[in-house]
């Protein structure tokens, strides 16, 4: 294990985001992802500084513009995270164009958005995103 690399995930109080996020989180954590570790926090509980030490972040929401994310947009407008991944999830089209865009003028590496059609999503289609967001090649 070469250190342990933090991804942090930021949802709204959407029930389905958490939930996602939940699973997000028992993905990443070890033995799937050596060296790495995932926290969950909301989006109304989130300071600027819980983004520092992350290596990685996902944003999820159920709508867009919920107003819990103001302060997200806010600092995402005026920090600088290039390169960092980001992935970005919803079972709303709209809420993930949103996200999409809160997170243009950081910098990050934002893969490919994850849409959970009719508020489902495959275990296997979850984890490769995941893998694919991080970069990482977790174990199957």
């Amino acid at each position: 294990m070469e250190g342990n690399k933090k991804v942090l995930i930021v949802t709204d109080d959407d029930t389905f985001t958490q939930d996602l996020a939940e699973k997000i989180t028992a993905i990443i954590m070890p033995p799937s992802f050596d060296g790495y570790s995932a926290s969950v926090m909301k989006s109304d509980t989130f300071y600027g500084t819980d983004i520092l030490p992350a290596h990685a972040f996902f944003l999820g929401c159920g709508t867009p513009s919920p107003s819990s994310f103001t302060y997200i947009e806010i600092l995402l407008d005026r920090i600088n995270l290039a390169g960092r991944p980001c992935g970005v999830f919803s079972s709303n089209p709209k809420a993930l164009r949103y996200l999409s865009g809160i997170v243009r003028t950081s910098e990050a590496s934002v893969g490919k958005p994850l849409l959970a059609k009719n508020g489902k999503v495959d275990d296997a289609k979850l984890r490769e995103w995941v893998k694919n967001v991080l970069g990482a090649g977790g174990k199957k």
